[in-house]
């Protein structure tokens, strides 16, 4: 058997470089309402590989090899823009998404009011 650590090297540099893009961290975009909401993604990636051979007296020679890669994603918050306004809401590590959604009624309340101030005025 042939060993190829550069080639099962590459072939998991190359799955890596596939999977951490921009548009993996940071997801699609959304609107509500005059609110331009885009999520945000936390993202850890580690690969390694390893191998060897030897010869043993009875069974004669031997050899072999791995590679392993691992992705972990965690969304961290939204960017929230309007016009020229531009701030995070953060999901908050304890909570995860569901502390991100919780914001998303005071989003539009304030939107709301807002909008019924400038049909008052």
């Amino acid at each position: 058997m042939d060993m190829h650590f550069e080639e099962l090297l590459e072939k998991v540099t190359d799955f890596i470089k596939s999977e951490a893009k921009t548009e993996t961290v940071i997801g699609e975009s959304f609107s509500l309402g005059e609110f331009t909401c885009v999520p945000v993604v936390r993202m850890g990636i580690g690969f390694g590989s390893g191998g060897g051979g030897g010869d043993a007296p009875k069974t004669g020679h031997g050899e072999g090899g791995g590679a392993g890669a691992g992705i972990g994603m965690e969304p961290i918050g939204f960017l929230v823009t309007r016009e020229n306004e531009i701030s995070f809401i953060s999901t908050g590590k304890s909570k995860g998404m569901s502390a991100a959604f919780e914001k998303v009624p005071d989003l539009i309340e304030k939107m709301m009011s807002q909008k019924k101030e400038k049909t008052e005025a």
